[in-house]
């Protein structure tokens, strides 16, 4: 439905975000001002033991300084309790005591049709219910017995029986006066294509509720009692009520239990997550009958930094491993990613609990291999590399593989990584060509830095001093400047703004401002921050020339203009910082194997290469891609090309001090 112009802002003027928040969390009493409406603590979309979450009661909206949540008491909601945005403005609306504009009839119309399929689906789960407990359900009892399910554990789970009939449920529920077209669209029940009555969907089955975040029956999922049967599981099609790529067996309890009873376990099916709940292991989710989807996985990303992925030692559980890690990487983030628990072979996690308890289960998800590891792994699966053939095409698809990683650092550290293996796998002590990023080019005659991280004495040299800090500050102005008056660009560039390591004066500072504000108007931004930050640290920006006529700020209509400009600002900036590192690293490695002369000669290198990047030409030029991920332009690349060619000249035989 749409709302009247205002209703949202007077609804969040009513509304104590922190009283919102304070059902799902505990403040943290020492970091917390209530006073002031200033209230800090443990975060509850990751695991954390500190207080990282901070609730700005008057400008309400939260920021997490861990996993980087950020949004007001509508997203809160949206994001904790699984609502839709609707849902999130009618609980707010019911709590602050006003008054919902009149609804669209349509929206109306589509939440009432939820309402009655929801409905429906109870009363099937009451029927299954029944079922078991009769005498019909007798074998199913005892499966589930020897599954160490029995009565309390059946009442939780809400587990039942399809009999074996063909219309048992559908007579049932017509019985109780529910319409056709309901049990039809809740997927209960399927045409006849001969044209009689329609049948049941489950039948001869043990019935696993499949509820949603706030616990209302959505689906079903059943496990057929026949072992001849074609399908040993089958759940419920995708209806208005379900859609199984964006659900998880068990979501709602898991959630409530995250951070609270160990990691986040994502388990295979039903009777796993049943099993691992029941052995005290409640914060556990499953996928319902197909491979993790991208929706699955962000669902379990709210509720973990790092779901632990617990699979059967069987061929199946490997390959869906593996499909798993392609689908994984361009989602990595910093902090977030994912572990692989790989249960012994012919081992499901309830055969585990039965023999070694719940320490056994806890001592495997202690010892859960990284992502990173299961990628080498697989990579290694099969491959005989006996020849420099089949070593470079190791390297290739590692490289094709980190590629897919779409942040920066991370990438980096996914070469370190995988560096670092491959260089023990081949028993190298030295550096290697490496596999940095599946674009870029080998560069004539250059070896792979041992380390990224320079010393400070590499940083302080003569040859790390030409990579242009004071251009840098400029480029850091320009992109401050540039948010400044276009605030939209602070979301699109809001992991760039996290990541760039400021050196101007003030430029973190207005930086942190920036990704803190939730205004989207311009005026208003320039002067909120100037009350956060004092005038003088805005106007000392501002007033710079380069950032005076820098297009953002002398066209601020035009979002276009700005969104381009700091894109290239950014992509700049990223590539002067990756240069300086380069050279800071090669002349490290250079370190006890060069005289005077050679310093001499790397210091003109170094400063052909900062004239480059400094020029007005270079400005305007294209990119290229330098081993270590970052783009460059053609004359800071032609400047790194000579640089490590005396690199190399200063480190052969042809050099004779």
């Amino acid at each position: 439905m749409s709302l009247p112009p205002g209703f949202l802002d007077e609804l969040r003027n009513r509304t104590s975000l922190s009283e919102v928040v304070g059902r799902k969390v505990v403040w943290d009493t020492r970091k917390s001002n209530p006073s002031k409406g200033d209230m800090w603590a443990p975060c509850p979309f990751h695991q954390e033991k500190t207080a990282s979450f901070h609730v700005d009661d008057r400008k309400g909206y939260y920021y997490c300084f861990g996993c980087h949540e950020k949004g007001d008491a509508i997203s809160f909601l949206r994001d904790t309790d699984n609502m839709s945005f609707m849902e999130a403005v009618q609980t707010l609306a019911t709590m602050s005591g006003l008054e919902m504009p009149a609804q669209d009839p349509r929206a109306k119309e589509k939440r009432d049709r939820r309402a009655e399929l929801t409905d429906v689906m109870e009363t099937a789960v009451r029927h299954f219910r029944l079922n078991l407990a009769g005498g019909a359900g007798a074998a199913a009892r005892d499966y589930l017995a020897g599954r160490a399910l029995t009565g309390p554990a059946l009442e939780r789970w809400d587990i039942g029986f399809a009999k074996d009939g063909w219309q048992g449920l559908w007579d049932h529920l017509r019985d109780q006066g529910v319409a056709e077209d309901l049990i039809l669209e809740c997927g209960l029940a399927r045409p006849s294509s001969k044209g009689g009555k329609p049948y049941d969907t489950f039948r001869n089955r043990i019935m696993y509720p499949i509820r949603d975040a706030q616990g209302r029956c959505i689906a079903f999922g059943g496990r057929a009692m026949d072992p001849g049967d074609t399908a040993k599981y089958i759940n419920s099609p995708d209806t208005l009520l379900f859609d199984k790529g964006r659900s998880l067996y068990n979501h709602g309890p898991a959630r409530s239990a995250a951070g609270k009873d160990g990691p986040l376990i994502v388990a295979e099916g039903y009777m796993d997550v049943i099993a691992l709940s029941e052995a005290g292991f409640a914060c556990t989710v499953a996928p319902l009958g197909t491979a993790i989807t991208e929706d699955q996985l962000r669902l379990m990303w709210r509720m973990a930094d790092e779901p632990i992925i617990a699979l059967d030692g069987d061929k199946a559980g490997l390959r869906a491993a593996m499909r798993l890690i392609d689908l994984a990487l361009p989602m990595l983030e910093p902090g977030r990613s994912l572990r692989f628990c790989v249960l012994p072979q012919g081992q499901d996690p309830d055969d585990l609990l039965k023999s070694g308890g719940a320490a056994a289960m806890s001592a495997l998800l202690d010892k859960a291999t990284p992502l990173v590891e299961m990628l080498w792994q697989r990579e290694l699966e099969g491959r005989n590399l006996d020849s420099p053939e089949r070593r470079a095409a190791l390297d290739r698809d590692l490289r094709f593989a980190v590629a897919k990683i779409q942040d920066a650092s991370l990438k980096g550290h996914y070469n370190d990584a995988l560096r670092a293996r491959r260089d023990t796998l081949f028993g190298k002590n030295k550096p290697q060509r490496g596999f940095a990023d599946a674009r870029s080019t080998p560069w004539r005659g250059k070896g792979q830095p041992v380390s990224r991280a320079a010393t400070a004495a590499a940083r302080a040299s003569a040859l790390a001093a030409g990579a242009g800090q004071s251009t840098d500050e400029l480029r850091e102005a320009v992109i401050l400047a540039s948010c400044l008056y276009h605030p939209t660009q602070i979301d699109e560039h809001a992991a760039a703004l996290e990541e760039i390591d400021f050196i101007g004066p003030g430029h973190a500072a207005i930086a942190a401002a920036l990704l803190d504000s939730r205004t989207q108007d311009p005026e208003a931004l320039r002067a909120e921050l100037s009350a956060r930050l004092g005038a003088g640290a805005l106007e000392s920006l501002l007033a710079r020339p380069h950032v005076a006529t820098a297009p953002p700020v002398m066209n601020p209509s035009n979002s276009e203009i700005a969104r381009l400009c700091v894109a290239e600002e950014v992509a700049k900036l990223s590539a002067s910082r990756g240069v300086a590192q380069e050279v800071a690293d090669a002349t490290e490695a250079l370190s006890g194997e060069a005289d005077e002369w050679v310093t001499w000669r790397l210091g003109q290198a170094a400063e052909a290469q900062h004239k480059a990047h400094s020029s007005q030409d270079g400005d305007k030029a294209e990119f290229d891609i330098a081993p270590n991920g970052v783009r460059l332009d053609r004359d800071e690349r032609a400047a790194m090309d000579r640089l490590f060619d005396q690199i190399q000249f200063a480190k052969s035989d042809k050099y004779k001090p």
